[in-house]
């Protein structure tokens, strides 16, 4: 205590002085940290992004238990406030391992994806990859193997479809990494990182898918824009693929107001043992449906790609790998699926398969795809 005129000075003026002291040695640390690390919204909002949505539920749960019929009642566990802020202060899921490890290992955020449906065999461990080459790499010459391409491309007989969009080009196929290609066709001693050529590549694949279905009775634009060569001729690098192919699909669904699904074809980098099956004795490449989980419409996308999955599965066994969510740092996080509904990435094969492979996935998805196509339209009335 301090005496002043006989008059005491209690304790609670000292501990106003003491706690304004305080607060400006916290606002002093808190303003000379760097930007980053800055509590901000945007900082809580990435903290609270580690955590399970379905944490949010039980919390609200403890004051209504409304939102517990959410849940099946094995999953009505009680919530660990421990656990709780043991995430939010250490971005650590005790559930999922990658999440002690992805900030330490240089590369390990390409395993970040989510499986929603595993496909035979998928795993953590074999996640499809999104290779970054370098620019020289994409843009060297390759001469692929011409003669067998147009072996295979050869036109089949096959009978008029039963139904048709009427002239109407309802799907749109196109390919962001436009030159990621398949060693089989390239020139003998190409390594797997350099399976990339301006003549062989996904964009075959996607006109062949293309072919496939106008086959089938669905009007399907096929888009020829070499993205690589686009980034190319902008100065930019690998990484900028989407923003460079995304003009190009906005401009698509101006010029054609019937286009209602979009499929962008990819090729994995994974080896040949996992992109490929054998079914009635044939090999075929397998595939995977990659969605982008940032943005709102993710959930509509992710239905498509898991029904068609899942027909996949029925008729071809094992040919798919699954369907995958991909967001967070080292990907793109949306792939152009946030301008439709009905959009969706299909990884075809890897380096190491032929296109013989890849052209028997091809026939089997444009089988799916109309089926399910039909039966859309059927209930559309």
């Amino acid at each position: 205590m301090i005496s002043f005129n006989g008059n005491t000075i209690i304790k609670p003026i000292i501990m106003v002085t003491i706690s304004m002291m305080v607060m400006f040695v916290i606002a002093g640390m808190l303003t000379a940290l760097k930007p980053e690390l800055r509590i901000s919204s945007s900082s809580i909002n990435e903290w609270s992004k580690q955590l399970d949505t379905t944490a949010y539920i039980h919390l609200l749960g403890f004051e209504n238990q409304y939102f517990k019929q959410a849940f099946e009642e094995t999953e009505q566990t009680p919530i660990s406030l421990s656990t709780l802020f043991f995430e939010l202060a250490t971005s650590i899921n005790p559930n999922d391992p990658r999440s002690l490890l992805g900030r330490e290992l240089p590369g390990f955020s390409l395993f970040d994806g989510e499986i929603i449906v595993a496909g035979q065999g998928t795993n953590y461990t074999n996640m499809p990859i999104e290779s970054s080459p370098p620019m020289e790499v994409l843009l060297q010459e390759r001469e692929a193997s011409i003669e067998s391409l147009e072996k295979l491309d050869e036109s089949k007989n096959v009978n008029p479809p039963t139904m048709t969009t009427n002239g109407k080009k309802v799907v749109y196929i196109y390919t962001t990494h436009s030159r990621e290609s398949y060693l089989p066709h390239l020139p003998e001693g190409t390594k797997v990182s350099e399976a990339y050529s301006h003549e062989a590549n996904v964009m075959t694949v996607a006109e062949k898918l293309s072919k496939e279905l106008e086959n089938r009775g669905i009007g399907t634009q096929f888009e020829g824009t070499d993205i690589t060569k686009l980034l190319s001729d902008k100065g930019l690098n690998y990484s900028k693929s989407y923003e460079v192919s995304r003009p190009v699909v906005k401009d698509a669904m101006a010029n054609n107001r019937d286009l209602r699904y979009f499929i962008d074809i990819h090729r994995d980098s994974q080896p040949h043992k996992i992109t490929t099956t054998k079914i009635n004795g044939k090999d075929y490449a397998r595939t995977i449906f990659i969605i982008g989980g940032e943005h709102a419409k993710y959930e509509q996308n992710l239905k498509m790609a898991t029904d068609l999955h899942n027909l996949l599965e029925k008729e071809y066994p094992s040919l798919s790998r699954g369907v995958t969510k991909k967001q967070g740092e080292g990907t793109n996080g949306k792939f152009n699926q946030d301008l439709s509904e009905n959009a969706i990435l299909i990884e075809m094969g890897g380096p190491e398969n032929s296109l013989e492979e890849v052209y028997r996935t091809v026939e089997a998805i444009a089988e799916i795809f109309s089926e399910y196509y039909w039966q859309a339209e059927e209930v559309n009335g």
